[in-house]
């Protein structure tokens, strides 16, 4: 075992994790960063991982996205400037964006974060539902329209990406893993998917379907905030 890796097993020339050596699937770039897009436009909120720029811990927050760019790999979140985790990006980029839904499916980006306050983005992807989330301070400056400067914007620049979707339907998910139950064979069920780096940076110059856009005015903040005792507030969504 080096430095840099940890293992509890020597299984010769077997296989150490089956499942990934029996789920990963090695599709066309272009078919994995559009089956990734599309898993991702259908979930309605991620969780967003950043590390603690007081203690180093890692955090995370339920957001609701925004809007997508670069073809969909690189993703935007509204925040208020003022949170903790602008705090955390200011002092440490790195980010992850986890998605999941209720089939088991999921997706983690891992990436480079940018906080940004020009307006022009901010009214790009300025939705009208984040003054129940900033309130008006009654001061005609921070009023929770697009021009508070409390409202920012998070891009998401995409590193790497590691997601998986269903191979089959539930039923015949389901036969899958009780055959492997019994039989000791290990279940196929999935499409494990990664992307390297070079592929995200492959992929950013592919041509894609879908047009950019905003999700701003689609986007329900139906999240409460929550407040971390001591720092800024971690709000679950923006």
């Amino acid at each position: 075992m080096s430095g840099n890796t940890f293992s509890n097993a020597d299984t010769g020339n077997k296989p150490a994790d089956p499942y990934k050596a029996k789920n990963l699937d090695q599709a066309p770039l272009k078919d994995k960063v559009q089956d990734l897009v599309s898993f991702v436009e259908g979930c309605k909120f991620g969780m967003m991982t950043t590390k603690e720029s007081d203690k180093g811990l890692l955090v995370s927050r339920c957001m609701a996205m925004a809007g997508k760019e670069t073809g969909g790999i690189d993703l935007v979140f509204t925040t208020n400037t003022e949170s903790g985790k602008t705090d955390d990006l200011h002092t440490d980029p790195n980010i992850n964006i986890a998605f999941i839904n209720g089939s088991g499916e999921w997706a983690s980006i891992a990436g480079k974060a940018e906080v940004l306050t020009d307006r022009d983005v901010v009214k790009k992807y300025y939705s009208r539902q984040l003054k129940a989330w900033l309130g008006d301070l009654g001061d005609g400056k921070h009023d929770g329209g697009p021009d508070d400067p409390r409202i920012g914007a998070i891009r998401v620049n995409a590193v790497t990406a590691t997601y998986a979707i269903a191979d089959r339907n539930m039923v015949s998910r389901g036969i899958e893993i009780a055959k492997g139950t019994v039989t000791g064979d290990t279940a196929q069920v999935n499409k494990l998917r990664e992307l390297s780096e070079e592929d995200i940076n492959t992929c950013k110059h592919l041509p894609f379907d879908r047009p950019e856009r905003s999700c701003a005015r689609s986007i329900a903040f139906d999240l409460e905030p929550d407040m971390i005792a001591g720092r800024k507030s971690h709000s679950m969504v923006q």
